[in-house]
C-alpha cells in the first residue's frame, strides 16, 4: 500500500476510537492527515496517535470532503446522522455501530471471513463492522463451515463490560470499589449489579423473548455467511470482566468433523490461534491471553457426545481491539489494496 489516505476517526475518545488510532499507527497504515472528531467536545480534549497528540475537533461542521476515509466508533445515533453526510461528501465510511448492518446495500464484513463483500462498498460508500461477538465467532467457524457445512449454531456469549463502552468499564470499576469498601451500590448502566455478578441480558427484550443483542447475532451471522436460513440459537450474558469476550460454541455440520480435523483446519485459519493443551490452565481467558491481543483464541475443541455431527469450541478475544478496532483497520487495508 503506497497511496496515502486522509482519515477522520469519529468517536476518537471512545475505547474503540482510541484503539483504531493506535492500530493505524502500529500497523503503519499509509495515513496523510488524521482528524480526531467527537460529537461532544469541550475543545480541550486530546488523543494519542503514533507518539503525537491530536486535538479533538467537533464533529458538527466537519468537512468530510477533505478526507478519503472515515472510521466511525461513535454509536448508532451519531452514525445515522453523519455517516451518510460523509458518504455524500465522497468519503468512504467504515462504521462500527449497528446502524447500517442490516441494510441490503451496505456490506457487513469480517476481514478474515468475507473480505470479498468489500467490493460492494460503492453502492453507499459505507461498510459495516459487525458486533464483536459475531466477528470472534465467525473467524473460528468459517474454516469449519467451508470444510463441513455448518447447519446449526448454538452459542452462549460471555461479554465484557467494555462492550458497553467506557460507561460499562466505569460502572464495573465503581461498583467493585464500593463493594470492597462495604458501601452500597446503585446500578446506573446495567439493570442490576454487575460487579461479582452475571446478567443474562444484553439489550432490550424482543417479542420472542430473545434480547436485541441475541437477535443481532443471528441476523449478522446469516448475512456474513450468506445463509439466510441458518439455524442460530444464541444466549448473550454480561459478565464482570473489563475486556475480552468469551463464547461457548456448539455447531452441527453436514459432514462430521473430528476434533483433530477441526484443530488442523483452525491451525491455519487467519486471525486464529489454538491454545488447547487439555490440562489445568491450558486454555485462554480474557485476562491472561486476550487483552490487547490481535487474534481469536480457540480452545476446548471436542466432539459433541450428544450429537453425531456436533462439535464444541471455546473462543476468547479482545472485543475492543481485535473484534472492533482491528477489523475496521483490516477492512480499510483491503479496501485500499484491492479496490482503490
Amino acid at each position: 500500500m503506497t497511496q496515502k489516505m486522509d482519515i477522520a476517526v469519529v468517536g476518537a475518545t471512545s475505547l474503540v476510537g482510541e484503539a483504531m488510532l493506535d492500530l493505524l499507527a502500529s500497523r503503519k497504515f499509509p495515513v496523510g492527515d488524521v482528524y480526531a472528531l467527537e460529537a461532544e467536545t469541550d475543545g480541550e480534549q486530546e488523543v494519542d496517535f503514533g507518539g503525537k497528540t491530536l486535538d479533538v475537533e467537533p464533529l458538527a461542521g466537519f468537512d468530510f470532503s477533505g478526507v478519503q476515509l472515515a472510521l466511525f466508533a461513535a454509536g448508532e445515533d451519531v452514525a445515522a446522522v453523519y455517516a451518510p453526510l460523509a458518504a455524500e461528501a465522497g468519503c468512504i465510511v467504515i462504521d462500527d455501530s449497528a446502524c447500517f448492518r442490516f441494510e441490503d446495500d451496505v456490506p457487513l464484513v469480517v476481514a478474515e471471513v468475507n473480505p470479498q463483500a468489500i467490493a460492494d462498498y460503492a453502492q453507499r460508500r459505507i461498510i459495516a463492522n459487525p458486533g464483536s461477538g459475531v466477528s470472534q465467532m465467525l473467524a473460528a467457524l468459517k474454516p469449519l463451515h467451508d470444510a463441513a457445512g455448518i447447519t446449526r449454531i448454538n452459542v452462549v456469549t460471555y461479554q465484557a463490560v467494555s462492550g458497553s463502552g467506557r460507561a460499562g468499564v466505569d460502572e464495573l470499576a465503581r461498583q467493585t470499589a464500593q463493594l470492597l469498601n462495604a458501601r452500597p451500590i446503585e446500578p446506573l448502566v446495567y439493570p442490576k449489579q454487575i460487579a461479582f455478578n452475571v446478567l443474562p441480558q444484553i439489550g432490550k427484550f424482543m417479542e420472542n423473548s430473545y434480547t436485541w443483542e441475541e437477535m443481532k447475532l443471528v441476523q449478522e451471522t446469516r448475512k456474513i455467511l450468506d445463509l439466510p436460513t441458518l439455524a442460530v440459537n444464541p444466549t448473550a450474558v454480561r459478565v464482570p470482566v473489563f475486556f475480552g469476550h468469551c463464547e461457548a460454541i456448539h455447531i452441527e455440520t453436514q459432514r462430521k468433523l473430528s476434533a483433530e480435523e477441526a484443530a488442523d483446519l483452525l491451525s491455519s485459519a487467519p486471525g486464529v490461534e489454538i491454545l488447547d493443551e487439555r490440562q489445568d490452565g491450558g486454555y485462554p481467558t480474557p485476562v491472561t491471553e486476550a487483552v490487547n491481543a490481535e487474534t481469536v483464541f480457540v480452545s476446548r475443541i471436542r466432539e459433541d457426545i450428544s450429537h453425531p455431527s456436533g462439535l464444541n469450541l471455546w473462543t476468547v478475544a479482545d472485543n475492543v481491539r481485535k473484534c472492533a478496532a482491528l477489523n475496521s483497520i483490516q477492512i480499510a487495508e483491503i479496501l485500499l489494496r484491492d479496490y482503490l
